[in-house]
């Protein structure tokens, strides 16, 4: 009889733990399954909350799809993964160790960098650099300065706006800009800064190596698949295979100061440590 109500408490017992299971499940997957991989299941919630709010129809259905899919192949290759690897293979737990000392050391790393580096680069830096490596500038492709214009071809003033676009009287440039801002599709002045021929070729609608023969005092012109004229102005020119004026480098030259200061920082970081590391005796070689 003992042993009959004990079979009874154990099955009642059973029976609530495996409810409470179906309950927290429920509770934490209270949504449709849109897909399973033998026992492992993606839930609706899960593929939703990857698609932005706002995201027409069909293509909320080709992101949810396409994660599907990623998902799914994913699991497939855990799935065969588990199955064919031995139990040696199967053991990442050291690469998993390595990886998190080297995301925390990266993080420190940022952190004490992000608070002491100096961002700011003065004009005699930059000067000093540029004249000390200037070979390192060498253009693989020509520099210009130009205005470029996209306007109708049929437009009674074209060669007229052609003529101010070339001038550097500074009446002419407003009378151009003025003009340009009522009746032109596009405008843009590289007169103030150094551009590469990519740039302006982009604008154009040409190849670039089609503008690498262009000089000073041309106008490139073309008539785009939807009629229009674009026409650019080059005011100045410097070759590929050049030194560039030490303003066409002020970027690149800025990013090269302010990473060799970053490698210093970390450099003296690591040595740091290991200084006090030894002064605690907490590194010891043996």
């Amino acid at each position: 009889m003992r042993l009959r109500t004990a079979n009874v408490l154990i099955a009642a017992f059973m029976i609530i733990a495996l409810s409470s299971c179906r309950l927290v499940n429920s509770i934490l997957h209270d949504d449709d399954v849109v897909a399973k991989v033998g026992s492992m299941m993606l839930y609706r919630s899960e593929v939703t909350r990857l698609i932005p709010d706002g995201t027409p129809s069909e293509d909320s259905l080709r992101l949810a799809l396409q994660y599907i899919n990623t998902w799914a192949s994913d699991m497939v290759f855990l799935e065969v993964a588990e199955e064919q690897l031995s139990k040696t293979d199967k053991d990442v737990s050291k690469e998993l160790e390595a990886y998190r000392r080297s995301l925390l050391k990266y993080r420190y790393e940022q952190l004490f960098v992000n608070e002491r580096l100096d961002t700011s680069v003065t004009e005699d830096q930059i000067e000093k650099y540029y004249t000390a490596h200037s070979e390192e500038f060498t253009l693989e492709r020509p520099i210009v300065k130009a205005r470029y214009m996209k306007i109708s071809p049929e437009l009674p003033d074209v060669e007229r706006l052609k003529k101010l676009m070339s001038s550097s009287d500074e009446e002419d440039i407003w009378e151009v800009e003025n003009l340009a801002y009522s009746i032109a599709n596009q405008y843009l002045s590289y007169e103030d800064k150094w551009i590469d021929i990519a740039v302006l070729a982009r604008d154009l609608g040409v190849d670039y190596a089609s503008l690498f023969n262009v000089r000073a005092g041309e106008y490139v012109e073309n008539i785009d698949g939807y009629g229009k004229l674009n026409v650019a102005y080059i005011s100045d020119v410097v070759r590929g295979g050049a030194v560039p004026p030490v303003e066409f480098c002020v970027p690149r030259i800025t990013d090269i100061i302010i990473s060799t200061r970053k490698h210093r920082l970390t450099t003296s970081l690591e040595q740091d440590l290991l200084e006090d590391a030894r002064g605690k005796g907490k590194f010891v070689i043996y």
